[in-house]
């Protein structure tokens, strides 16, 4: 498949999905339960098994170790932005965790940065893009959550995260690459048989996308401008920006330098409107900054990064 029309399907399966559940939003009866069982069908069904076809697959070099860091490198880098941010905005409250929780948490995964890493760099950009986002469920969990819990009864106790992470099923993307690592290190060789990637992927995707369309409601695009104009830069300029410096500066392999840069430019994440839905915080300005910050990614910042790949990424 050539990359013009991955980039064609990319587009179909983001946007067709979500005008398609924002539109079927009042035919469900129980939409939060719907959303449930979507987002339940990739976790546990589909993406287990991209990811362990994927990981076993890799060439394992001590560069790749750097890549979780670098993942929490880039959150970190969202914080302090953020934080700087939402001080000259004179946010506080809810508004302002809410604001720094959408600076620091980027759309890392298989519906934006683990998809565009295989859309440029093919399996070994996925693989890598899995390893990545290591730091994700530790940050979530030990980190995002509590501080989102300030002013909520909920409580995180370390007997509630360690369950989280090891006895959770919704962790078993985290098991399939820990499966896949261990398969590649005692030089099980992985069946060389052709494996529905493309597939598997664009259906995640319209799934996740299905789901977001139908929990978004168009009154929380409306008077955040501001958040959503300093957010934008945190995102598209800053954290892209300092990642490029950077990656100038260290001698790592080519492929692991294309998957931090890619990664440094995606859009906030998803568990932004999760955490904001869970413990009572802001959760239009979430939801707001989340659809429109994506959307100017999908119509501005992702075309430029196809244009200038070469520069971008070396590729």
């Amino acid at each position: 498949m050539s990359i013009y029309l991955k980039f064609i399907l990319f587009q179909t399966a983001i946007v067709i999905p979500f005008v398609a559940g924002a539109l079927a939003r009042r035919r469900i009866g129980a939409p939060q339960q719907f959303i449930r069982s979507l987002v339940r069908i990739n976790i546990i069904g589909l993406e287990p098994v991209i990811v362990l076809w994927c990981t076993w697959g890799l060439v394992i070099s001590p560069d790749i170790m750097i890549l979780p860091v670098a993942g929490f490198g880039l959150i970190v880098t969202g914080v302090l932005a953020g934080s700087c941010a939402a001080t000259v905005l004179k946010l506080s409250g809810k508004k302002r965790q809410t604001f720094l929780i959408s600076s620091s948490l980027a759309n890392h995964g298989f519906t934006m940065g683990g998809f565009l890493c295989y859309f440029f760099l093919g399996e070994q950009g996925l693989g890598l893009s899995v390893l990545f986002v290591l730091y994700f469920i530790p940050y979530v969990y030990g980190l995002v959550f509590p501080y989102a819990k300030e002013g909520s009864r909920q409580k995180i106790s370390f007997g509630g995260f360690i369950e989280k992470i090891v006895l959770d099923i919704q962790n078993l993307p985290l098991f399939a690459m820990a499966a896949g690592l261990l398969l590649n290190a005692v030089g099980i060789r992985r069946p060389d048989i052709a494996f529905p990637v493309d597939a598997l992927l664009l259906a995640s995707i319209s799934l996740y996308y299905l789901s977001l369309g139908i929990s978004f409601t168009r009154g929380a695009i409306h008077g955040i401008s501001k958040e959503l104009a300093a957010l934008s830069a945190i995102k598209f300029i800053v954290v892209p920006g300092m990642t490029f410096v950077l990656l100038c500066l260290l001698p790592l392999a080519p492929s692991v330098k294309a998957v931090i840069q890619l990664q440094s430019f995606m859009p906030t994440a998803i568990y932004s409107m999760v955490t904001a839905v869970l413990f009572n915080l802001d959760t239009d300005l979430a939801s707001g900054l989340f659809v429109c910050n994506t959307f100017i990614f999908l119509t501005a910042v992702l075309p430029l990064m196809f244009l200038l790949k070469e520069m971008l990424f070396g590729i």
